[in-house]
């Protein structure tokens, strides 16, 4: 059954060639991600943080004292709260928390620090909300698991308290490109290949700062001191090396890091969980990592 659904979600992936202009992508990406709509209990709210759009979501049974702050992946470049939409609101469902998915600003317009200053700002319009730290996650699909770590990185370097835990979904934690898998899965992989990439990373970095800076790629972090992780990777993608190196470097840094290796799975999956088993699985686990600790 997974291997026909997952058949169905790469068809919708490459039943258009990938646009060229950024506005084209933004919108080729809102639609693929968009296709199939969030379930009719969800309950949606819209905010602004600093000029930001940002979204919450709920269920009935969400704790209201608990919250799944998300930021969206697109390579920092495009992605949106509708993209990620069903993902967010079903990720909330699984934790039993209401979710704040940030539409944070995008490069090449607005290129590096503005995502990340934006994260900071989602995490702190939190706490003025009365959210305690250790009843938020913080959470991110590919760019927006950078996002995430940059975030944790900025938590304890200021000595502020720090979420409970974290969900990384096929985060980018390396923009210099250096997994084995970039080439290894390149055949495989529907969406991700170097040559985007590296057009994503040159939008994003500004000319003269090294990708190695630890807040636009964590793999190369002091990672000591960060809260529990969760990391969540499909088999065939071109980042799957920034998963597992990641991962072995978090966990040498004797953090808590569960590492889940998802078979046949592809780039942020969990986006097309209404149509994909595997992708339902996956936010089930992070309902189960989410509930361990914040208990």
């Amino acid at each position: 059954m997974a291997e026909s659904e997952i058949e169905v979600v790469r068809a919708l992936l490459g039943s258009k060639p990938r646009p060229f202009g950024w506005e084209e992508r933004r919108r080729r990406l809102d639609e693929v991600g968009a296709v199939w709509p969030v379930a009719e209990d969800v309950r949606l709210e819209n905010v602004a943080i600093g000029g930001n759009p940002a979204e919450f979501s709920s269920v009935a049974k969400a704790d209201p004292s608990g919250v799944l702050l998300f930021f969206h992946g697109g390579g920092y470049c495009s992605g949106s709260i509708l993209s990620h939409r069903r993902m967010v609101t079903e990720a909330g469902r699984a934790c039993g928390l209401r979710t704040l998915a940030v539409g944070y600003r995008l490069a090449p317009e607005n290129p590096f620090p503005a995502s990340f200053e934006d994260a900071i700002a989602a995490w702190f319009y939190l706490r003025k909300q009365g959210f305690a730290a250790g009843k938020i996650i913080v959470g991110g699909d590919s760019a927006g698991g950078g996002l995430t770590l940059a975030l944790l990185q900025h938590l304890r370097d200021t000595r502020e308290e720090a979420p409970a835990c974290a969900w990384l979904a096929s985060p980018w934690t390396d923009l210099t490109m250096s997994g084995d898998t970039m080439d290894s899965k390149d055949t495989v992989d529907p969406l991700i290949h170097r040559v985007y990439l590296e057009e994503l990373a040159q939008a994003y970095v500004p000319t003269g700062i090294n990708r190695k800076d630890p807040r636009i790629s964590p793999l190369f972090a002091d990672l000591r001191g960060l809260p529990p992780l969760l990391i969540q990777v499909g088999s065939d993608e071109t980042l799957l090396a920034d998963s597992t190196r990641f991962a072995e470097a978090a966990g040498a840094a004797e953090n808590a890091v569960t590492l889940e290796i998802w078979p046949r799975m592809i780039h942020a999956w969990p986006v097309w969980n209404a149509r994909l088993e595997p992708g339902r699985r996956a936010l089930a686990h992070l309902g189960e990592f989410a509930r361990r600790w914040l208990a």
